[in-house]
């Protein structure tokens, strides 16, 4: 049997690309309690589920955690089957881990269900391998919330034989190239921005890190991935036109 709490990854958006256990903890669920970027048709796997949205939206007034650890252990404790339904990987800057913290006090028995990142997914959908024998040798991944998320990792890395992922960044595109830029990366490196990947209103942009501090991009809800690294210009070869829901947007 499984545990009374599930963290769920929901991967990118698109249903074909859940793991069989997330279909399954979401069929069986009494509540989800899912977050902003997670689009109504996962919310329909869970047909006997009472949904509550507990996102959280820069520049918006959201839940505090802790209520939404409060809801999570309420549920759990009237013996509900309660998913916590998170964009991408619940670990992958999802607060997962605080949450996992919080039910592990409370005496609840939990599950982690992994999802795709979009750290991942976003590039691969977009005809970018984040590491590429001769190419690039590693990846790092950072937030782009703010300077003081992603400035201490950026300044300890150097342009060679590495991949620069960064989640919820697009605000800070020109922020990041500038740093990077100044950092001694070259302003012809190969820069990516990735939207919505695996939705129908999916974009991509490609560029170099010059233009994507100049780039401007049309307004959008969906989440945003930036890459940059010489594996961007692979993107060309991989994906060369535009596939079926997903738009290149010839900004670059």
């Amino acid at each position: 049997m499984s545990p009374v709490v599930a963290l769920v990854g929901a991967g990118p958006g698109d249903p074909e690309l859940l793991t069989r256990r997330a279909l399954d903890r979401l069929s069986k669920a009494d509540l989800v309690l899912n977050d902003a970027l997670v689009p109504e048709v996962l919310l329909e796997l869970a047909p006997k589920a009472r949904r509550f949205f507990v996102g959280k939206r820069a520049g918006r007034h959201s839940i505090e955690q802790a209520t939404i650890h409060r809801i999570m252990i309420r549920a759990a404790k009237r013996g509900e089957r309660v998913v916590r339904l998170k964009a991408g990987d619940p670990f992958v800057f999802g607060r997962g881990g605080e949450e996992a913290l919080a039910l592990l006090a409370a005496g609840l028995e939990f599950e982690v269900v992994p999802g795709v990142s979009s750290a991942l997914a976003g590039p691969a959908l977009a005809g970018i391998p984040v590491t590429h024998r001769g190419v690039a040798s590693g990846f790092v991944v950072v937030s782009g919330h703010a300077p003081t998320a992603w400035k201490p990792v950026l300044s300890g890395l150097s342009a060679a034989n590495v991949t620069i992922v960064v989640l919820m960044g697009i605000a800070a595109r020109r922020d990041i190239a500038h740093f990077l830029i100044e950092r001694g990366f070259s302003a012809r490196t190969p820069a990516a921005i990735v939207c919505a990947a695996s939705q129908p209103e999916a974009t991509r942009w490609l560029g170099t890190l010059e233009s994507l501090a100049q780039a401007e991009l049309a307004s959008h809800e969906g989440p945003g991935v930036l890459v940059i690294g010489e594996v961007v210009q692979l993107a060309r070869t991989l994906l060369p036109s535009e596939p079926m829901a997903f738009a290149l947007a010839a900004l670059g």
